[in-house]
């Protein structure tokens, strides 16, 4: 047994080194640049080297697959149809003919084939499901799940996907997971400290300050390389920043580089000790569960902070659910209705070093942020807009629907009308008495035509 204490001794030492070594690196590289909002470019480096990777490896698949005479699958850019928008009225004169009278009889049977061939359009490309899947990518990541030309090509290949694996579960996971903890952590640690501070300038500069560093520290544990382009458009107090919503990460993305209170509901577990910690440093606003369906006391909520200036503006995602970072989907009138001023936020994701989409009916949080984790990257751009106030001659849907479009034209994004809660339920029966209305329109405008003739 004797024989057996030196190694021991060297085993413990070279695992205390190892620690210290690994809380050093992680101190001076991640840590600390963190505080002060500095990088030292290695995550662009990174994000470069693996573009090179990834090209080789698509051209790597595509000769194989002519080498083979295999048939490439190959995804439209955008994952989308492009379908011309035809007015109801349009469609049904088509239907009937371009030759024929449009103020004939009230009602012809060839209508009837026109709402047949628009519910086989909708059910071969439907607008709405295919927001809530994720996008196939053209070219190849080196991750299995985002290709379906994945096969075996190559040794070579098969060989660099192996490493790619064993990169990404063995050093990035232990990782970032050692950042997520370390950011949370201390989110919540320095939260509760600040929030026994008296109020006043001081206690909102270190809350600030606690706030940004912990999400930057986050914002690494997802190797999240993000580009912010008109900061000068950055939300103010007093007003509401809104945005387009891919994942629950647009809330690191976003408050890695401003101060925000945020809007959410309740909730129990680790959700709730860092909700808890958090609002005894910042004025976010937390609302029951039974709370939540009550529109008017949201509304009054909402507007009792916004009226106050001194107060941070508001973080809301008004489509209330994640879409697939190829569209925008409704945005929710309550947020427009206050008369604050607007901030707008478009967000794009680079899916290329994965995929940041969350599909909650697929997959639980903790799988998706596994899922997260062990992608290469989570790259995205974030574009700050110039703030749109409600005029005069608006209401809260069309002002909501002008912010909307503003957003999916900066971000390069589908502008649908479409509301996201479709994902989990039947559609509504306002939807489908609207073109019932449109038709009737129709019928009756011909019967005026020909009572007057």
């Amino acid at each position: 047994m004797s024989s057996l204490l030196p190694f021991d001794s060297v085993l413990c030492n070279l695992l205390g080194l190892s620690v210290t070594l690994w809380f050093t690196l992680l101190l001076v590289f991640i840590i600390v640049p963190a505080i002060f909002g500095v990088s030292f470019g290695i995550r662009r480096l990174y994000m470069k080297t693996l573009l090179r990777i990834f090209t080789w490896a698509t051209l790597r698949i595509e000769r194989g697959v002519k080498e083979n005479s295999h048939a490439l699958y190959k995804p439209l850019t955008n994952g989308i149809i492009a379908k011309d928008s035809t007015s109801l009225e349009k469609g049904i004169y088509e239907m009937r003919g371009s030759g024929r009278s449009h103020d004939g009889p009230e009602f012809e049977l060839s209508d009837i084939f026109y709402f047949c061939r628009q519910g086989m359009e909708s059910i071969m490309d439907d607008e709405v499901t295919k927001r809530f899947s994720a996008e196939e990518l053209e070219t190849w990541n080196l991750l299995s799940r985002t290709n379906y030309n994945f096969q075996h090509i190559s040794l070579r290949l098969t060989v660099l996907w192996g490493l790619g694996m064993l990169v990404r579960y063995t050093f990035l996971l232990p990782l970032r997971i050692a950042l997520a903890i370390t950011g949370v952590s201390l989110l919540v640690f320095g939260t509760t400290v600040v929030g026994y501070l008296p109020n006043g300038w001081f206690k909102e500069f270190l809350s600030k300050h606690v706030h940004l560093m912990c999400y930057r520290i986050c914002v690494r544990a997802l190797t999240a390389i993000i580009t912010y382009h008109g900061s000068e458009n950055r939300p103010r107090n007093g007003g509401i920043c809104v945005a387009n919503h891919t994942s629950p990460i647009d809330v690191i993305i976003l408050a890695s580089d401003g101060y925000y209170a945020m809007v959410g509901q309740v909730h129990g577990g680790l959700m709730g000790i860092i909700q808890r910690a958090m609002v005894k440093a910042c004025p976010h606003i937390w609302f029951e569960r039974s709370e939540v369906k009550d529109r008017l006391l949201v509304a009054n909520r909402l507007t009792d902070h916004v009226k106050d200036e001194s107060k941070l503006p508001i973080l809301i995602f008004p489509e209330g659910t994640c879409i697939n970072n190829t569209s925008v989907m409704m945005f929710k009138k309550g947020s427009f209705e206050i008369g604050a001023t607007v901030y707008p936020v478009a967000i794009k994701y680079d899916p290329r070093f994965g995929d940041a989409f969350w599909n909650s009916s697929k997959y639980g949080m903790i799988t998706y942020l596994l899922r997260m984790m062990t992608s290469w990257a989570i790259v995205c751009s974030v574009w700050y807009l110039p703030p749109m106030t409600r005029q005069e001659d608006e209401d809260a849907v069309q002002f909501a629907n002008r912010v909307k479009s503003a957003i999916a034209r900066q971000g390069g994004l589908v502008d649908l009308l479409w509301d996201g809660g479709l994902k989990r339920e039947k559609v509504k029966e306002a939807y489908k008495e609207e073109q019932q209305k449109l038709y009737s329109r129709i019928i009756s405008g011909n019967q005026e035509n020909r009572s007057r003739s």
